[in-house]
């Protein structure tokens, strides 16, 4: 070859590299800081691969809002959660409920048909499906009432995890394979720290354990779709002093699932069929990617329960479920016995926007775990 020809070889190969690369979409970066100056602390966002992350979300359209009926009583028997609001906000919470878990509006996936008020099918067989929605209509509330430290002015409804399916990402069961994801069951603590080489009995540190930490922080940081630096300084892991503010946030997250799979998911396992169960008989449970599905925000951060005051289920709720929000859209008034139709797909409106910039110095959590409550 040539030395006119080896030239435009070595030249021609990466000019044609960045026409494809270019070819690509938007490779544009936004580099947010998140942390101190001079510390490192930024998260950088590639706008090709959020818009075709974002364009993979569709938002279900809320049903018609119920206006201003007054709460109950209900004409129906058997409603042990949803027996504090009225009429109309009941279909339509029903209606979006079908909607989000089955993805068909079909009422038949938790009702007998026959006798909705039953909580078995006519063959006398238990409604599985309906007697783990009740509970999960109390475990939607308690997060909404409680856990604002992580779900902020947000909240989550059904759609948020089951995304029109019955079965939600991430659900996790008993195995050698998932054993470090018990931290959002039974086990506290993460953190590996030893100042010495030789476990003994005041230094429990060993390299499993440290094996299971890297493997619970690299799940969560997948699950987010974020770096390390999103919740911690990388020149001092351990340091909540010089971690930025989402680390309490994600902390509180770490508290909320513990009292989810405690509480609400693990006891379940007496209702389910064995196809529902692991390996080792034990039911469903979540982590962090149940909910965010990749996005450091669920639904980057789309506001659908501020439509549905039947999620919130807050003893003093006045109307007004999210600060600053204002009040729920009104309509007109609404008949005890219409029922509204069922929601339609759309797409959400607003392009995601990445965190602002913060420098705030996050508080050291607590350790108390969050109490479970509700009420179908």
């Amino acid at each position: 070859m040539s030395s006119r020809r080896r030239f435009r070889a070595l030249i021609g190969a990466p000019i044609a590299l960045l026409l494809l690369l270019g070819a690509c979409g938007d490779a544009a970066t936004d580099s947010v800081q998140v942390g101190y100056r001079g510390t490192a602390l930024e998260q950088n966002y590639d706008h090709g691969d959020l818009k075709a992350k974002f364009a993979q979300v569709k938002i279900p359209a809320p049903p018609p809002p119920a206006g201003e009926s007054p709460p109950g009583p209900l004409p129906w028997q058997n409603v042990q959660v949803l027996n504090d609001i009225s009429v109309a906000e009941f279909n339509r919470t029903m209606i979006a409920m079908s909607t989000w878990v089955a993805g068909t509006g079909n009422c038949a996936y938790c009702h007998n048909i026959a006798n909705l008020a039953a909580d078995t099918l006519p063959n006398g067989k238990p409604l599985y499906a309906k007697i783990v929605a009740r509970r999960m209509l109390q475990m939607t509330r308690n997060i909404n009432g409680n856990y604002a430290q992580h779900v902020k002015n947000t909240g989550v409804t059904c759609y948020t995890c089951h995304m029109g399916k019955p079965l939600p990402n991430g659900l996790w069961f008993y195995s050698s394979q998932t054993d470090y994801l018990r931290h959002y069951l039974d086990r506290d603590g993460a953190r590996v720290i030893t100042q010495g080489v030789t476990p003994t009995n005041d230094n429990r540190s060993s390299v499993k354990a440290a094996e299971w930490t890297h493997a619970l922080m690299i799940s969560q940081s997948r699950s987010l779709g974020v770096n390390c630096t999103y919740c911690h300084n990388t020149r001092q892991f351990a340091s909540w002093q010089e971690a930025p503010p989402a680390r309490v946030t994600a902390y509180h997250g770490i508290l909320m699932l513990r009292d989810v799979n405690r509480n609400y998911l693990a006891p379940l396992q007496p209702v389910y069929p064995a196809v529902r169960l692991g390996a080792m008989g034990d039911a469903p449970k979540a982590q962090c990617v149940t909910c965010h599905n990749g996005a450091y925000k669920p639904l980057y951060g789309a506001q659908m329960a501020k439509d549905f005051p039947a999620l919130w289920g807050r003893a003093d709720w006045n109307g007004v479920p999210f600060p600053g929000l204002g009040a729920p859209r009104g309509g007109a008034a609404d008949s005890a016995a219409a029922m509204p139709a069922p929601a339609t797909p759309a797409t959400p409106a607003p392009a995601p926007v990445a965190p602002k910039r913060s420098s705030a110095r996050p508080v050291p959590p607590n350790s108390a775990v969050g109490a479970a409550g509700g009420t179908n």
